[in-house]
């Protein structure tokens, strides 16, 4: 499976009419920084689909893209980024668990990337939980696996696994191209 055609869309901030056109979603969801973007653009070969920004919070909006014609990839902006006054970061978190749990859309699958290094945090756990409670269809990304030590790497992800449980767990690494093709087919497939 690969993906062969990626466009943006719009970028929605509530219920919208390009969401309700029955094409499935996938949303990408993690903390401010941990790679979100990057992973899109590895995922869909372009490196310009997505504008990164090495400045926690820049994605402030629920950012829609068409992939093969028939997927909508969904960014959602980053959650736990301290730096945002209260009302901002209230006003995403309320975009975010609006459209993920509160909304009549539904994600064939929903890809939680956190970041390998550091492992799952307070803020990753408590996304996991609330996507749980709601019968998310979850896969874990573990990104930047590139930044953890050879000899450490297979004792960090099964740490990681321990924390996250059953769900499926792909290693990933943006610039080194590592998960790519494992992290398309879970996109890709039903």
């Amino acid at each position: 499976m690969n993906i062969t055609s990626a466009t943006f869309v719009k970028g929605v901030v509530g219920i919208d009419k390009a969401l309700e056109l029955g094409i499935p979603q996938v949303a990408f969801i993690g903390r401010s920084n941990v790679g979100k973007s990057s992973t899109i653009n590895a995922i869909c070969n372009n490196k310009n689909l997505v504008k990164s920004s090495s400045h926690p919070g820049k994605t402030q909006e629920i950012n829609v893209f068409l992939v093969n014609k028939n997927l909508h990839l969904m960014d959602l902006p980053g959650y736990g980024y301290a730096k945002a006054s209260f009302t901002g970061r209230e006003a995403l978190e309320k975009l975010i668990y609006g459209y993920l749990l509160d909304s009549h859309y539904s994600q064939r699958k929903v890809i939680l990337i956190i970041d390998a290094f550091v492992g799952p945090t307070k803020d990753d756990l408590a996304m996991l939980r609330a996507l749980g409670e709601h019968s998310k269809n979850i896969v874990i990304v573990a990104n930047k696996i590139d930044q953890v030590k050879k000899s450490e790497l297979a004792i960090q992800i099964e740490k990681i696994q321990k924390k996250v449980g059953h769900h499926t767990l792909i290693p990933f690494s943006a610039t080194k191209k590592i998960g790519v093709v494992e992290l398309v087919n879970e996109v890709l497939s039903e």
